[in-house]
């Protein structure tokens, strides 16, 4: 076969898997969904049997937010003498332990570990020692609506459901206020989606529960806890993953653009890791689940390369106008998105301009996400996100 021929077809497979990893994907999920699924109900039950819950929140250097996190905690709205508030103290350097010791006559339990070893190791040593049927895990910096418990757990009344997933809400750290970008919105809307169909995939870090009989410990390496404890279940079990969009979490997004691409490119090397365990998922015995794992996580960590792909392809077809349309297209999408960076978000225009921005920067991000899991250069460890406040 000639070498143009293996271009032409190397462009065209490319464009097709990009554009259904991106925008077909989402129009036949919900298709899908509206044909073949439907919503999901909690089971009735007396509101008066609540099972006891394990709040567990792992912190390396969070005295910023950690205080904040645990009146919150505090404050939700759960039976008395239901709620057990663990704190999981990563080899903190900073006042985290401090601040946790000082609740401890409210209840806080703190479990202070001298090494830093990482947040799976955290849950892997402090699971067998919550007292809770149900655990809510849950971030340092994300604070719950006073109802979000109760929405989640009034779920395990079911006994072939094993995760409950939360909604969680992004907030401009300096005004306050709600700002879930058209990426975020897209990205909740594929999860209502396999929610509907009966195959979702994992959860969000920030909100979600599991039950403790179904926690199966993790590789220390682990990054994105909250899609292989989901999905580790499911395999060993094949307990349901459901979507409360009713138990709502608020978390700052990112203070830099800088803290969100070390943040993707993290969760490119976990989500590839994740791999190593999950890949039985891809099995067609797990029905629709084995398709949406292939079209929203294997597809999408293939994206970068399908993307070099067809940048090289039409750069060897060049010759053809169809193909130099489609290159110089290529290029002018690529500076675009690096001017859009640094465009204001208003006007509405400008808000799509820079989704160019994001799409180039994630792919940016999951191709350095890939050489560190070819090299096993990311550890479990990592720097956290900076947080509104704190000291650079």
């Amino acid at each position: 076969m000639e070498a143009l021929t293996i271009a032409v077809l190397l462009f065209w497979a490319c464009a097709a898997l990009i554009f259904y990893a991106y925008l077909g994907y989402p129009i036949v999920i919900w298709a899908l969904s509206r044909v073949f699924g439907r919503p999901p109900t909690p089971p009735a039950g007396d509101d008066g049997e609540w099972p006891l819950v394990s709040l567990l929140i792992p912190a390396f250097n969070e005295e910023v937010v950690l205080s904040d996190r645990l009146q919150n905690a505090l404050a939700m709205d759960y039976p008395v003498g239901k709620l057990e508030i663990v704190v999981g103290s990563d080899g903190s350097t900073d006042a985290t332990a401090a601040i946790a010791r000082a609740y401890a006559g409210r209840g806080v339990r703190l479990m202070e570990y001298d090494l830093r070893r990482g947040k799976a190791t955290i849950l892997n040593e402090s699971m067998p020692e919550l007292s809770g049927e149900i655990v809510l895990m849950s971030d340092a910096n994300t604070l719950l609506d006073p109802a979000a418990l109760r929405k989640l757990v009034r779920w395990f009344r079911d006994p072939t459901v094993g995760t409950v997933c939360g909604r969680l809400l992004l907030i401009d750290p300096a005004e306050g206020r709600n700002v879930d970008g058209l990426y975020w919105k897209y990205e909740t809307f594929i999860k209502q989606c396999e929610n509907r169909l009966g195959a979702l995939l994992g959860a969000n870090g920030g909100i979600y529960a599991t039950r403790k009989a179904l926690y199966y410990p993790i590789p220390a390496t682990t990054t994105v806890d909250d899609l292989v404890i989901p999905l580790r279940a499911k395999l060993k079990t094949g307990c349901r993953i459901v979507y409360e969009a009713e138990a709502i979490a608020r978390e700052e997004t990112a203070p830099d653009i800088n803290g969100e691409f070390r943040r993707r490119a993290r969760n490119g090397t976990g989500d590839l890791r994740s791999l190593e365990i999950l890949w039985p998922l891809l099995n067609p015995i797990w029905g629709w689940t084995a398709f949406t794992f292939f079209s929203h996580k294997v597809l999408r960590l293939a994206c970068p390369f399908l993307l070099l792909i067809l940048l090289g392809s039409s750069l060897l077809l060049r010759d053809h106008p169809l193909y130099q349309a489609a290159l110089i297209g290529q290029v002018g999408f690529y500076l675009v998105s690096l001017l859009a960076g640094r465009l204001p978000p208003r006007p509405r225009a400008f808000k799509f301009l820079r989704l160019t921005t994001m799409f180039v920067g994630m792919n940016l991000a999951l191709m350095v996400g890939f050489w560190r899991w070819i090299w096993g250069t990311q550890k479990g460890t990592w720097r956290p996100t900076g947080r509104h406040g704190q000291r650079a």
